[in-house]
């Protein structure tokens, strides 16, 4: 029989957990149809499990499992954003990435924000510096709906926060190009976020 290797710690797609061991009851209890859909690429260095893993939604017991629409959504913002700032950068680490609806009222979401439609995710910055050049990267260099430098004033904590739409063309009966939902490239550099929980607790 194969043996199942220990995961990694942040590998929390599905029901694994950092703390993981082989033979742990989180792995055998792994669905094998949920398994397969979040070990897909979205891109060549993004997968599903990455931009749904969710510390949180495993303690609570939620299925943070997105509609084919939304994995559509997931796997544009990482071609437009999420791919480009990794060649550019390294590694990334997403601490946020889609969140159903029962998940993003978890964690404090609020109510019409993107993660729960696929098109936002946040980023762990490791100091300031590194914050500010990925942000001026992402302002200068990619298409973004909104683009957000988060910190929490009481501890210092940051993260970026971006979002991408896609845009759809209106019918050419309308003659003239236009687009249902643009992109606002709407960039703020000091946002100060009330507290979350899931986020700054880097559980994943």
């Amino acid at each position: 029989m194969q043996s199942v290797s220990p995961p990694l710690k942040g590998d929390l797609g599905g029901l694994s957990y950092s703390g993981g061991f082989r033979g742990s009851p989180f792995l055998k209890m792994k669905n094998t149809s949920t398994t397969k859909m979040q070990e897909r690429m979205l891109t060549a260095h993004f997968s599903l499990r990455e931009m749904c893993a969710s510390g949180t939604a495993i303690r609570l017991g939620i299925k943070n499992e997105p509609s084919e629409e939304v994995i559509n959504r997931l796997q544009q913002l990482c071609e437009h954003v999420l791919e480009p700032l990794r060649q550019r950068f390294g590694v990334i680490r997403i601490t946020s990435g889609y969140r159903c609806e029962r998940l993003n009222k978890a964690v404090g979401g609020v109510k019409n924000s993107q993660h729960r439609l696929g098109e936002a995710a946040d980023i762990h910055v490791s100091n300031i510096e590194v914050g500010r050049k990925m942000f001026r990267y992402i302002k200068e260099n990619l298409e973004f709906d909104q683009l957000l430098f988060e910190r929490i004033q009481e501890n210092g904590a940051c993260w970026l926060h971006v979002s991408y739409r896609e845009t759809h063309p209106c019918p050419p009966c309308l003659g003239r190009e236009f687009h249902v939902r643009r992109n606002r490239r709407q960039a703020i550099d000091n946002y100060v976020a009330p507290p979350r929980l899931e986020e700054l607790q880097y559980e994943y």
